[in-house]
């Protein structure tokens, strides 16, 4: 299978505090894989490196994808623009016409499950959801084989989190897009990926992958809870996601 991104000995600091050493990872085109570890081990930093963003201080990021999106955990909405202005926007920076902007953003806007009537609303007229929604439809309008996915849902409550994770895996099936997708629940991970890598606590490169049994949106939620609470009784990769240390970089 084809590759759409390689990380290869990735590394990085703040203020001469080292967050990432020796990260390796590769994502084949079309697969999705949750990264996953303690809270502050430096998930969300390797995503913008892998995006872009951010320049790693060593290491190398190949990317083989055409086009990536990204959706973030705050939805970063331009707040005087209306929400098809906001899904338009990277539209408009690659300069295409007006009227194809509007078409291809309101198309967006139906994959993402907007009404049309909210596409008029500005980002203070929408709920925290459907800010999100706005978020992912703009990621989605430039058509990406690639979309990184950090942290996107941690501020919704349980049910809407589901919804939105069933749209990304709908999406993701319908659009074949790779993604990497930062998360600190492992539920969610289960739940929207193929393959989930966990992070060393200290950001010591990938300690461990595992693959998720079946396709994502055809797993039975008692399949999932049960891999799940195998995953955190039982197997070792899994004993320190759930640490926090505040004194580590996001």
């Amino acid at each position: 299978m084809a590759t759409a991104l390689t990380l290869t000995g990735i590394g990085h600091a703040y203020l001469g505090r080292t967050v990432l050493d020796g990260v390796g990872l590769t994502l084949a085109a079309g697969e999705v894989v949750a990264l996953v570890g303690p809270s502050g081990c430096g998930k969300s930093t390797l995503a913008h490196i892998a995006a872009g963003v951010v320049e790693p201080l060593r290491g190398r990021v190949e990317r083989a994808y055409r086009r990536h999106g990204m959706v973030f955990q705050d939805p970063r909405l331009l707040p005087w623009a209306t929400a098809r202005d906001n899904i338009a926007y990277p539209l408009r920076l690659m300069r295409l016409p007006r009227a194809e902007r509007r078409a291809l953003a309101e198309a967006a806007a139906e994959r993402a499950a907007l009404d049309a009537a909210d596409l008029d609303k500005y980002p203070v007229e929408l709920s925290g959801g459907m800010r999100q929604r706005v978020a992912i439809a703009r990621a989605l309008a430039i058509d990406p084989d690639f979309v990184y996915f950090d942290e996107p849902f941690t501020a919704l409550d349980v049910a809407l989190k589901r919804r939105m994770q069933d749209l990304v895996i709908a999406a993701s099936r319908a659009l074949h897009f790779a993604a990497l997708f930062i998360t600190h629940d492992l539920m969610e991970a289960a739940r929207v990926a193929h393959r989930v890598a966990v992070m060393d606590a200290h950001g010591r490169g990938i300690a461990g992958e595992r693959a998720v049994p079946g396709t994502p949106g055809e797993r039975g939620d008692g399949d999932l809870y049960r891999l799940v609470a195998s995953f955190l009784a039982d197997d070792p990769l899994f004993r320190h996601i759930h640490d926090v240390d505040e004194r580590r970089a996001p």
